[in-house]
């Protein structure tokens, strides 16, 4: 199981993904333009001390990304009316692709994805001319909420917890 992020802008948010990222054992796979340097001290400190233990890949554009990616399965994340995260089957080696923390996953990337996925949100605003609901998660909630729900699905953390008994 693998991440993506979209050309992320927030650095603080790729730092806490990375760290999500370690504890799962998942590379986490970056698609420039970013909207911070790699050395960035916000990016390192929302990390700690974990950075060792991420492979983390970067990729000039999402067509090198995508050619990198060619024989597992893109799977994107947004509110837009995809299969909900609950009812989606995933599979061990597939890669789950998150969009930029102001504009999300362009239409165009969707269309290149083997599927579209919704982590539901009860209070999600529905109209963007009201000021009620939330427009969406964090994503650095977001990814983590995916990836912790793709890896119960293959129950590939039952054996760490068992050692630990």
């Amino acid at each position: 199981m693998e991440v993506a992020l979209f050309e992320p802008r927030i650095p603080q948010n790729t730092g806490n993904i990375a760290r999500t990222c370690a504890a799962y054992n998942s590379p986490l796979n970056l698609i420039e333009p970013l909207g911070f340097r790699l050395e960035d001290k916000y990016l390192k400190r929302a990390g700690l001390d974990y950075w060792h233990l991420v492979q983390v890949e970067t990729y000039k554009n999402y067509e090198i990304f995508k050619r990198n990616k060619q024989n597992k399965r893109i799977l994107s994340f947004s509110k837009k009316n995809g299969v909900l995260l609950d009812e989606f089957i995933f599979q061990r080696n597939d890669v789950l692709l998150f969009g930029r923390e102001d504009k999300g996953l362009p239409n165009e990337i969707i269309s290149q994805c083997n599927s579209l996925i919704t982590i539901y949100m009860p209070n999600i605003q529905t109209d963007s001319t009201k000021k009620d609901g939330v427009r969406s998660l964090n994503l650095s909630v977001a990814c983590g909420i995916a990836l912790y729900e793709a890896n119960k699905q293959l129950k590939s953390f039952k054996n760490t917890y068992d050692d630990l008994k």
